[in-house]
């Protein structure tokens, strides 16, 4: 170990004695004092400023509700997917007549293998109503526990 430890300072202080070390320049012969400064034997008054008016709140405005620019639209919308590599299978159609009347359905495949469906309806008399139907799906098998066995003395 104390040849490892020889052997590091060695070539430590000949890294060291290659470094030449830079001569600085002497530093500079005398620093000056700043001059002092005066202060202005005339000074000047402030100006005096006027009062701001107070300020006065208008009064508030009544409310008037904004009428609507748009006119009613009628309007019809399809649309349907079916895609055999996520199982996503679903379907819509609405209808309006502009009037604030709409009928429409939505249909989707459940992951038990049934069919959600719902047809609705909404207007402004009767609000919205749904009917929910569920068709299809796998068959479940009836649960039936385990029969005990019959219980043998020894």
């Amino acid at each position: 170990m104390a040849v490892k430890m020889i052997i590091f300072a060695t070539c430590l202080s000949s890294a060291l004695a290659q470094y030449v070390v830079p001569a600085y320049p002497a530093p500079t012969a005398a620093y000056h004092l700043s001059p002092s400064y005066h202060v202005s034997p005339d000074y000047q008054i402030a100006p005096v400023y006027q009062v701001a008016p107070a300020y006065q709140v208008a009064p508030a405005k009544a409310y008037v509700p904004m009428k609507s620019t748009n006119a009613p639209t009628p309007y019809n919308f399809v649309y349907s997917v079916n895609d055999p590599h996520t199982y996503d299978v679903k379907s819509q159609a609405e209808s309006s007549d502009g009037n604030g009347n709409v009928k429409g359905f939505y249909s989707l495949l459940e992951a038990d293998g049934s069919t959600r469906t719902v047809e609705y309806t909404a207007d402004d008399y009767n609000g919205f109503n749904a009917v929910v139907k569920k068709e299809g799906g796998y068959a479940s098998v009836a649960y039936k526990p385990a029969a005990a066995a019959p219980y043998k003395p020894y």
